[in-house]
């Protein structure tokens, strides 16, 4: 066994993260591929809203199944049966002769997505180790984010169909990888299979690791919580509601910035803004800085911390999120006086039409504030707000009410997801898109302060330390964990 296992393990979980971005980003440039005049469908405005919004709809279900399932198959289980469905579904979109196995391929990639967005972080939580456990923690959102990247990419070149069979070789890839790693040690210890449990650990510290203390602190961590039956009500004891109440919050925030609305109508947004810069061209930028911001906060969340990051995405969001809000107020004064002017026969016409055309050449120069302001909000998003809420998930939620509060929490997450896509379309008309990004950026004011005064640091602690602090338990254990070659461990 190499030391290398654990990220060979992170690295395997994580791929399937990969196929969640990617189903996340194909409706921005698969909608604007069915508008082009070569389609083989037609499809209304009404039908290609109920296309991006029906996947996290689906994902909502996937996740509050996920609750039950990765208690009683594993973890590792669920993540690798979601690679079949998956595949089914990017084939069902890709043949699709009407709209409905669209709708029907996206609702069963939907059910893979939520399952899969709840057992990553569990996975991962529960199987490394606390000194590298935010920067391998991370790997989700990196790969998910190259997986939006690639969507992009890819989906400049091709049409939706053929987009969509390209979606099928990542489920495959990630499913494969997962037959070679283990279950979580934490899972095994909460079937009462001990000597799999060691094995499992032994596996992802290394050969020549010491892994007794970490197993026993696993084992009696267990068994200080086994002793009342898991239950939905037992999420809301007294121990457990805090942690589950903090995770909550965090990503009720984190979707009601608008992330997936920016997402999901990336290309829409570009072209209300009347940019110069072509739609896709622009995805791919987003997408890259997207990626490249990932990588910074998977180097800096174990040196930092978790709340440092959080509040440097908060700061840049709103930021972003009010400058966009400017850009579009102006612009719908400029189109709002030019309509005036139009309709106006009296003798100021002429010293209106000055206006508007002085107002329309200001927005002219202006028009690569949308793709600036973007790439920040996306930095910002990926440094803090995108990643840690997940980290935090897994890192938080008590070992014994870990499947169903997980379950809760995500599809808590995909809920919101799925009112900000179907709604967002609608906001925009009735509000002007001005003021739908003023409303994202005071959600994120609020969240800087839910993050400055509610939330605790994890940094560099085990599962079970947290789990004693946030339960307000006294520590039954001193730390002291596995060594792993080349890692400074305390």
């Amino acid at each position: 066994m190499s030391h290398y296992d654990p990220i060979l393990a992170a690295v395997s979980v994580s791929i399937g993260s990969m196929s969640v971005g990617f189903s996340a980003a194909y409706t921005s440039p698969a909608l604007a591929s069915l508008d082009s005049p070569g389609s083989t469908l037609n499809v209304t405005e009404e039908q290609k809203s109920w296309v991006g919004s029906l996947m996290p709809l689906s994902a909502l279900t996937g996740s509050i199944l996920g609750g039950y399932l990765i208690d009683a198959l594993g973890r590792k289980m669920v993540i690798l049966l979601c690679g079949p469905p998956f595949i089914v579904a990017w084939l069902l979109i890709g043949s699709a002769v009407n709209i409905g196995m669209i709708y029907a391929g996206r609702v069963l990639g939907g059910l893979c997505v939520g399952l899969l967005t709840l057992t990553l972080p569990v996975y991962l939580s529960e199987a490394i180790q606390p000194e590298i456990r935010g920067i391998l923690g991370l790997l989700p959102t990196t790969i998910g984010n190259l997986g939006i990247l690639v969507c992009y990419l890819v989906g400049s070149y091709v049409n939706w169909w053929v987009l969509a069979y390209v979606g099928t070789l990542i489920p495959f890839i990630f499913a494969t990888m997962m037959c070679f790693v283990p279950e979580t040690p934490r899972w095994y210890i909460s079937k009462d299979r001990v000597d799999d449990a060691r094995s499992s650990l032994q596996w992802l510290r290394g050969s020549t690791s010491d892994v007794e203390y970490e197993l026993e602190a696993i084992v009696m961590n267990y068994e200080a919580t086994c002793q009342v039956k898991t239950s939905i009500k037992e999420i809301f004891t007294r121990s457990n509601a805090r942690p589950f109440l903090l995770s909550a919050g965090l990503m009720l925030i984190q979707q009601l910035s608008g992330i997936n609305a920016v997402i999901f109508y990336t290309v829409s947004i570009f072209e209300m803004a009347g940019s110069t810069i072509d739609g896709h061209i622009s995805t791919i930028i987003v997408g890259v800085v997207n990626l490249l911001a990932t990588l910074v906060a998977n180097a800096l969340i174990d040196k930092l911390g978790r709340k440092i990051l959080i509040y440097i995405s908060s700061g840049l969001m709103v930021v972003s999120l009010l400058s966009l809000g400017t850009f579009f107020h102006l612009k719908e004064q400029v189109e709002a006086a030019a309509r005036d002017t139009a309709a106006d026969n009296s003798t100021v016409v002429a010293v209106n039409s000055t206006t508007v055309d002085t107002g329309a050449e200001l927005v002219e120069q202006l028009s690569w504030l949308p793709l600036v302001s973007f790439m920040i909000y996306v930095i910002a998003f990926s440094l803090g707000w995108g990643p840690i809420p997940w980290l935090f998930m897994g890192e938080a939620l008590p070992a014994k009410v870990r499947g169903p509060a997980a379950s809760l929490v995500t599809a808590l997450n995909w809920s919101c997801t799925f009112i900000i896509t179907k709604t967002f379309p609608g906001l925009v008309e009735a509000l002007g898109p001005s003021y739908v990004f003023f409303l994202f950026s005071g959600i994120m004011v609020i969240g800087t302060l839910y993050s400055i005064f509610l939330v605790p640091e994890t940094k560099g602690k085990t599962l079970e330390e947290i789990e004693d602090e946030l339960s307000g338990r006294k520590m039954l254990r001193n730390r002291k964990i596995s060594t792993i070659s080349g890692l400074n461990m305390k």
